[in-house]
């Protein structure tokens, strides 16, 4: 195998893709302030609805349709718990950012734009526009949210 294919076949994306996003990231976070929050949380409704979900009938079929759709980005999987009223959310293995942004501020961008795409996901299967996905906490392994 030659050095080009060998550079492909360890790299899937195109080299600068990832440098581009974490550049726009932390400009994002140092020039827009709480206002990239919001503007994160639109872009990971956007990206959801470019990616929707088969529909699911039950809440275990929702998270392997979650599942299916964050493994075709390498963005770790979600574990979904029922309550009488609510639905909470576990993210796992959140993909890491690169040396240039801090782990902090990564995880600080990814759970803005997550917690879009859970609630536009959410949004399509039936879900309330006023029923909010609320990022709770950040443990280091695991992002929590809470649709209520």
């Amino acid at each position: 195998m030659s050095e080009q294919a060998t550079a492909r076949v360890s790299h899937p994306h195109q080299p600068g893709w990832f440098d581009l996003v974490s550049v726009m990231i932390e400009g994002m976070l140092d020039n827009a302030g709480e206002e990239a929050e919001g503007f994160l949380n639109n872009v990971g409704g956007s990206l959801a609805a470019r990616y929707p979900l088969a529909e699911a009938r039950t809440v275990q079929d929702l998270e392997r349709e979650m599942n299916l759709q964050l493994a075709r980005f390498s963005w770790g999987f979600t574990q979904l718990q029922p309550l009488e009223n609510a639905i909470l959310i576990q993210h796992h293995a959140l993909p890491q950012g690169d040396s240039k942004v801090g782990a902090e501020r990564w995880q600080l961008a990814m759970s803005a734009v997550l917690a879009g795409v859970y609630s536009q996901w959410l949004q399509a299967q039936g879900g309330s526009a006023a029923v909010p996905v609320t990022f709770e906490k950040n443990d280091g392994n695991t992002l929590h949210y809470r649709y209520q």
